[in-house]
C-alpha cells in the first residue's frame, strides 16, 4: 500500500496530482505551522503569457496549524474565478470544464483554508478520475511532532508495513534507514513535467493544474499525469 502526505496546497501543480494517482491513500498534513507566502494559500496561473501569483486572502497569528487559518475577506472565491476567467477565457478548453470549475467554487463554504483547499483538491481528482482515499493528519493521533519521525508514524498507522511515496525533494533529508526500521519502504514520486501547447514561446512550467485543465481538458491532463 502506498502513502504521500501533503499540506493540503491551493490549487496545486500537476506533480501534486500525479503523487496522488500512485498513491493507494494520501493524507493532507493539515495540523502543521501555516508558512507565510507558501503554496499552501497561493499558486502561480499563466496571464497575459506570464506566471502570475494567485493568492487566498488568508488571517493568522505566527505558529497557527493550517486548519484553524481562516479567510480575511469573503469575496475571495468570486475574485478568484474572476481571474480565472479572464486569464483563460480563450484556452482551448476554456468552455468544456468552465462549468465544473465554476461548480467547484460555488460549493464552498468553508471558513478555513484547509477545508477549502481539501475540498477543491478532492473535488479536482474526481474530475480527472483519480482514486485514492483521503485522510486528514489531525484526525491520525501521532506522538512524534519532529518531521521525518512523524511521516513515519503517519504512515505506519495508514498503511503497517507499506510504502511511502516521498516527493524527490525530500531525498535530500530523509534517512531510508529509519523508514526500514520501522518496517516501510521508502519510495520517490518520478514526476516528468511534460510540455504542451499553451500558446506561448516557451512553456511555463510549475503552474496549477488548472493550466493544463484549461488547455487540455480532464480526460488529456488526466492521461498526462499517467504518462
Amino acid at each position: 500500500m502506498i502513502v504521500a502526505i501533503h499540506q493540503p496546497n491551493y490549487l496545486p501543480w500537476r506533480g501534486y496530482f500525479f503523487k496522488i494517482a500512485q498513491s493507494d491513500a494520501f493524507v493532507l498534513l493539515d495540523d502543521v505551522q501555516y508558512s507565510k507566502n507558501s503554496y499552501t494559500n497561493r499558486v502561480k496561473i499563466m496571464r497575459e503569457g506570464a506566471a502570475r501569483w494567485l493568492t487566498q486572502p488568508v488571517s493568522f497569528r505566527f505558529g497557527d496549524p493550517i486548519n484553524i487559518v481562516t479567510f480575511a475577506r469573503d469575496d475571495w472565491k468570486k475574485a478568484h474565478l474572476d481571474s480565472l476567467e479572464g486569464a483563460y477565457r480563450r484556452a482551448p478548453e476554456f468552455t468544456s470544464v468552465w462549468p465544473e470549475i465554476a461548480a467547484l467554487y460555488g460549493g464552498l463554504n468553508e471558513e478555513n483554508i484547509s477545508a477549502a483547499n481539501a475540498k477543491i483538491i478532492m473535488g479536482i481528482c474526481e474530475h480527472l478520475n483519480i482514486s485514492c482515499r483521503f485522510h486528514l493528519s489531525s484526525e491520525i493521533e501521532v506522538h512524534d511532532a519532529r518531521s521525518e519521525d512523524r511521516l513515519i508514524e503517519i504512515v505506519d498507522q495508514i498503511a503497517p508495513g507499506g510504502c511511502y511515496l516521498s516527493g524527490r525533494g525530500g531525498a535530500q533529508y530523509q534517512d531510508p534507514g529509519k523508514f526500514s526500521a520501522a518496517g516501510l519502504e521508502l519510495k520517490y514520486a518520478n514526476f516528468q513535467h511534460s510540455t504542451y501547447e499553451q500558446g506561448t514561446s516557451s512553456f511555463i512550467a510549475g503552474l496549477s493544474v488548472f493550466d493544463a485543465v484549461f488547455h487540455l481538458g480532464w480526460q488529456r491532463t488526466a492521461q498526462l499525469l499517467r504518462t
